[in-house]
């Protein structure tokens, strides 16, 4: 099967392009939102190709995976057929909605032939579909393998964009944590953090984008996850920590409630709590294992990647049937 998709979630991708079949990313010049093309740091298998806008027209794509709305007039205008009417199409959510919660409507609802693909129970819940016919597939991780050692006494988080997003992603939070424990924050515009948040270098330590391979190497050495988003959909770097075998605290928002058991990490729309945990885990390297041991186990059992692709296989055969 050849199914296209734009390169828009290097993480998600990373997975998706795992199922053995052909895959096709748009590129532009400059290699913009709607033409990244092929990853440049995250690894991707050989089945992956980019396209340019005029090749795509000589490619015989079997159905189209989109992912924003306006994916849906750049398809028609670059393959020359209309997702969902000429083409087998599925729209992925990746997001919770926003606005004017729960009654968001989708961009997309009541687009003649396309199904919508959540990534959480939670989204499907919460996005009004109309009448779209509507799918969940859990998320999936490539496994980085048991790597925890918890060797440095500090907390690992995640954030991307966090001056822009604020209280998005919980950045208002992470000067109770630096309380408890040095705080290393990762992610996309994160080099932004020290002069936001006031902190100083020894209590805030930052990795501006950083590749997958350096992220989950530098996750591992630290004592516990934190992971602080109010209102996102489930945080990838959140199940990659639990891969890892790392020991998490967690907003109880959102999917977080059904990805951490409690013997796997502690949940709480407290922060207080959460801080508390938090304090505990870096002063106890073996209840940190412990816990981390239990999170990598409920990752592999719920998340892992050779589920993720059965049940991505299933929509895409129905899909395309």
């Amino acid at each position: 099967m050849r199914i296209l998709l734009w390169h828009v979630h290097g993480s998600y991708t990373t997975s998706f392009v795992q199922g053995g079949h052909e895959y096709v990313v748009p590129v532009l010049p400059g290699r913009g939102p709607d033409g990244r093309g092929l990853a440049r740091t995250y690894p991707w298998p050989a089945g992956v190709q980019e396209a340019s806008p005029e090749r795509l027209r000589e490619l015989d794509v079997d159905v189209v995976v989109l992912q924003r709305p306006h994916e849906l007039d750049l398809a028609q205008r670059w393959l020359g057929r209309r997702p969902g009417r000429d083409l087998p199409a599925l729209f992925l959510e990746h997001n919770t909605p926003k606005g004017d919660v729960p009654n968001s409507r989708h961009p997309v609802a009541d687009q003649p032939g396309l199904t919508i693909v959540h990534v959480t129970h939670f989204n499907r819940l919460f996005w009004d579909t109309g009448g779209s016919p509507t799918r969940v597939v859990e998320h999936g991780i490539v496994d980085p393998g048991h790597r925890f050692t918890g060797e440095l006494a500090r907390i690992a988080v995640a954030v991307n964009e966090p001056v822009r997003r604020g209280r998005v992603t919980g950045t208002d939070l992470l000067g109770r944590f630096a309380a408890a424990a040095p705080v290393d924050a990762f992610g996309i515009g994160a080099a932004g953090l020290p002069a936001h948040t006031g902190l100083p270098a020894d209590r805030l330590g930052v990795f501006d984008d950083v590749t997958q391979r350096r992220l989950h190497a530098e996750f591992a050495r630290r004592r516990v996850y934190a992971h602080l988003p109010r209102w996102t959909s489930l945080g990838l770097s959140l199940l990659e920590a639990m891969h890892l075998g790392m020991p998490v605290v967690a907003l109880a928002t959102t999917e977080a409630y059904e990805a951490v058991p409690p013997e796997a990490g502690v949940l709480s729309t407290d922060p207080d709590v959460l801080v508390a945990a938090a304090r505990r885990f870096v002063a106890d390297p073996d209840l940190a294992r412990a816990y981390g041991d239990k999170a990598r186990q409920t990752a592999l059992d719920r998340y892992g990647l050779d589920r993720f692709l059965r049940d991505w296989n299933d929509v895409l055969s129905s899909a395309v049937a």
